[in-house]
């Protein structure tokens, strides 16, 4: 019986840290890009702008963000990191109608992380839409797979295709509002 019990505990022991392990890689995804650093943030721009499919779904562009100037500003350096912030209204209706998940609208608009890192390279970073949708319920659940569908457009390399121009955030409205390159939640 202390056998059993030992094993069973050095189990639950086993799987709570493989779980811990293996989290970020699961929440997570980060490929390298073929591309230079401006180059893969306007590739990601245009396939959003650009692709018939996601102007359907409602997808525009909502920002573009660079975490790194506060840093810059504060008198730190850091290698170049932008987000793209992107929506589609037809999937954040849901989830800001309902009382029970609106809380989840931290996680709008979405956002795709261009990065360089300490090898040189430029990297893309995303959330594992889908995943995280299956922990809030069948609502977002449902929701965030229609999602996951859709990141991996934004994400589509063509290096058959020309360069695009990277799209700036346009001013926002001296009135507050959305801001950024369109869009918005």
């Amino acid at each position: 019986m202390l056998k059993a019990l030992i094993g069973f505990v050095a189990g639950i022991l086993v799987v709570a840290v493989g779980g811990y392990l293996a989290m970020p890689h699961l929440m997570f995804s980060e490929v390298q890009s073929p591309f230079g650093f401006e180059e893969t943030i306007a590739r990601i721009q245009h396939n959003i702008e650009g692709n018939p499919e996601l102007k359907a779904k409602g997808w525009a562009l909502s920002g573009l963000r660079d975490p790194g100037r506060a840093v810059a500003m504060d008198g730190g350096n850091v290698l170049p990191v932008k987000m793209i912030e992107v929506c589609s209204t037809k999937y954040s209706r849901p989830i800001l109608k309902d009382d029970t998940v609106r809380f989840l609208s931290i996680l709008m608009p979405c956002k795709v992380s261009v990065y360089k890192k300490n090898d040189g390279k430029v990297y893309i970073g995303t959330m594992n839409a889908g995943l995280m949708g299956k922990m809030f319920g069948p609502l977002v659940g449902e929701v965030m797979a229609q999602v996951a569908e859709d990141q991996k457009l934004f994400l589509v390399m063509d290096p058959s295709k020309p360069a695009p121009e990277m799209i700036l955030p346009k001013a926002a409205p001296a009135a507050g509002g959305a801001g950024g390159a369109g869009g918005g939640c």
